[in-house]
C-alpha cells in the first residue's frame, strides 16, 4: 500500500471520530491534512538533526563569551540566511564571562575508613576559584537553606555539603528539579552569609551515577563568594553515609573565574505575516550551552527545533498571517542576559507577542505543551486554545497550564499567550548540564518529531489567532 493511501485511511477514521457535519467542519478537515503534511515534511526533509550535529560536533559547548558561543552565532545566521527569510539579524547584548580554569579536585583527606579519596566534581558557573593552593575544610552536611540559617555560625571555617536529593516520586521531572535546585542557585551564598568557605552541592538528578552536574550558583554582593562544587551522586551518598561514622575534611581546587563581559548576540530570522504582521509569534531556544558537554538536549535541540518550525512552512509555501519569529537566546544557562535584552527591546518597539513558544526541555518524544498568561487574559484565551485539541491528540499531544521558559517568560505582560514546548522528561535529568550531553544521546526521529509539534501549533496559532 502507497504512503498516500496510507495517510487517507488515517484521516478518514479521524475524521469520522470528529463526526463532521457542518460547513466549518471542512476547515478541521483542512487542518487535519495540513498538520499531516507538516509531520510529513519534518520527518522527511526536516534540517534539526543535521544542524544540532554541526553545533555540537563541530562547534561544541557554547558557554556564554567562549569562542565557541561566537560561533554558533555566526553558525546559526548563516544558516537562517540560507532559508531566505523575510529578515535575519543579530540582537547585541553583553554577557557575562566565565571561564572553568583547570580540572576541579575534590578529595576526602583524612578518613580512617578511606583514606584520601578522589570525588567526582564540576565548579558551579560563576563560582570563584579557590587559588592554586586550593582548601581543605571540615564537612557539614544540610538538606536545605533553612538548615544553615538555623546552624548560623557553625559553619564559619568549614564546607557546607547540600545532599537534599529530587524528589524521585515526582511523576514530572521538571517538578523534582525544581523542588531542588534552590540549594544550587543560593546555598553557596546562604553558606557564605555566615562565614563557610565552601560548598559542595549535590547533582541534580534522581540517576545513581558518578558524573556530576554543573549549573549556575547565584553570588549575593553582600557576602564573600566563595568556591563552590557539585558532585555526582553516588558520591553524595558516599559522604554522606562517612559523615556519620566519622568528621570528614576535604580538599578543594578550582581555578574558575568572572573575567569581564563580552559582546554577543541574540539571532533573530523571521517571516513576516501577510495580514498581520503587527501580531507575532516567537519560537526559541537558548544557543549557549554548558562547556563541559556539546549541549545537544540544552539546548541545541531547543535552537534547531525553533529554526526548522521556519523551514517545514517554507517547504510547504505557507503564507502565514502573522509574523513567525525564530529567535536564538544568548546565555539563559548562567544570566539570562539574551532574553532580558530581547524583552527591552520588544517593549521599546511596542511589539504584540500573540504567542511565544520556548523548547528548553530536551529533544525527546513531544507530549505537548504547558501554558501561561496574564490572568487577565488567560483563561479567555488558553479555552480558545483548547478547542484544538482534537486536531493534535492523534500524535500524543496535549495542553496543560504551566510555565513556559525562562527567556520568554518577561513578555507576559503583552497580554499573549506563552508556550512551553513539553517532551517527555524521564531521561532528561540524566544529562542535563553534564559532559554526556551529547548528539549521541538524542534520537533523530525524536527531535524531527518536536519540530512537527511545534510547527502544528504555530499553524494554529497563525490561522485562527487567539
Amino acid at each position: 500500500m502507497n504512503k498516500k493511501k496510507v495517510h487517507l485511511i488515517f484521516f478518514l477514521g479521524f475524521l469520522f471520530s470528529l463526526n463532521l457535519t457542518s460547513q466549518s467542519d471542512k476547515s478541521v478537515e483542512e487542518d487535519a491534512f495540513f498538520i499531516r503534511s507538516i509531520y510529513d515534511q519534518a520527518l522527511t526533509e526536516g534540517q534539526a538533526y543535521d544542524w544540532l550535529m554541526y553545533l555540537t560536533q563541530r562547534i561544541g559547548g557554547r558557554l556564554s563569551g567562549s569562542p565557541q558561543a561566537a560561533a554558533a552565532v555566526e553558525y546559526t545566521r548563516q544558516e537562517l540566511l540560507r532559508l531566505e527569510l523575510d529578515t535575519v539579524y543579530l540582537q547585541e547584548c553583553m554577557v557575562p564571562h566565565w571561564v572553568r580554569g583547570e580540572q576541579e579536585r575534590v578529595r576526602i583527606v583524612n578518613s580512617l575508613k578511606l583514606g584520601s579519596l578522589d570525588l567526582n566534581a564540576l565548579a558551579l558557573g560563576n563560582s570563584v576559584g579557590t587559588g592554586p593552593s586550593g582548601l581543605t575544610a571540615e564537612v557539614v552536611e544540610v538538606k536545605s537553606l533553612a538548615e544553615v540559617d538555623s546552624l548560623g555560625e557553625e559553619v564559619r571555617g568549614k564546607i557546607v555539603f547540600y545532599n537534599r536529593p529530587m524528589d524521585p516520586t515526582q511523576i514530572k521531572t521538571f517538578y523534582a528539579y525544581g523542588g531542588a535546585v534552590d540549594q544550587r542557585g543560593f546555598g553557596p551564598a546562604t553558606a557564605a552569609k555566615y562565614g563557610a568557605v565552601a560548598a559542595i552541592v549535590r547533582s541534580m538528578t534522581n540517576r545513581s551515577d558518578d558524573i556530576p552536574h554543573t549549573g549556575a550558583t547565584i553570588n549575593d554582593p553582600r557576602y564573600p563568594f566563595i568556591p563552590s562544587v557539585a558532585i555526582s551522586t553516588n558520591d553524595a551518598d558516599l559522604l554522606s553515609e562517612l559523615l556519620t561514622e566519622e568528621p570528614v575534611r576535604v580538599y578543594i581546587r578550582t581555578t574558575c573565574k568572572n573575567l569581564p563581559p563580552v559582546k554577543s548576540y541574540n539571532v533573530i530570522g523571521e517571516i513576516k505575516g501577510s495580514e498581520k504582521p503587527e501580531e507575532i509569534i516567537l519560537v526559541g531556544g537558548h544557543l549557549d550551552s554548558w562547556d563541559v558537554g556539546t549541549g545537544a538536549h540544552d539546548d541545541g535541540a531547543g535552537c534547531v527545533h525553533a529554526m526548522d518550525v521556519l523551514t517545514v512552512l517554507k517547504k510547504l509555501d505557507y503564507k502565514p498571517k502573522r509574523t513567525i519569529r525564530c529567535v536564538l537566546f544568548m546565555n539563559e544557562e548562567n544570566g539570562l542576559v539574551g532574553g532580558t535584552k530581547y524583552k527591552e527591546v520588544s517593549f521599546e518597539k511596542n511589539e504584540y507577542h500573540m504567542a511565544a513558544i520556548e523548547s528548553d526541555r530536551g529533544g525527546f518524544t513531544p507530549r505537548g505543551f504547558t501554558c501561561e498568561g496574564d490572568p487577565s487574559i488567560f483563561n479567555k484565551k488558553f479555552s480558545k486554545v483548547l478547542e484544538w485539541l482534537p486536531l493534535l491528540e492523534p500524535y500524543g499531544l496535549n495542553l496543560s497550564t504551566g510555565g513556559s521558559g525562562a527567556d520568554i517568560s518577561g513578555l507576559k505582560p503583552q497580554k499573549g499567550l506563552l508556550f512551553g514546548f513539553v517532551p517527555d522528561s524521564q531521561r532528561y535529568f540524566d544529562y542535563h548540564h553534564t559532559p554526556t550531553d551529547g548528539l549521541d544521546v538524542v534520537n533523530k526521529r525524536e527531535l524531527q518529531l518536536g519540530v512537527a509539534s511545534i510547527t502544528s501549533l504555530v499553524y494554529l496559532l497563525d490561522k485562527y489567532g487567539i
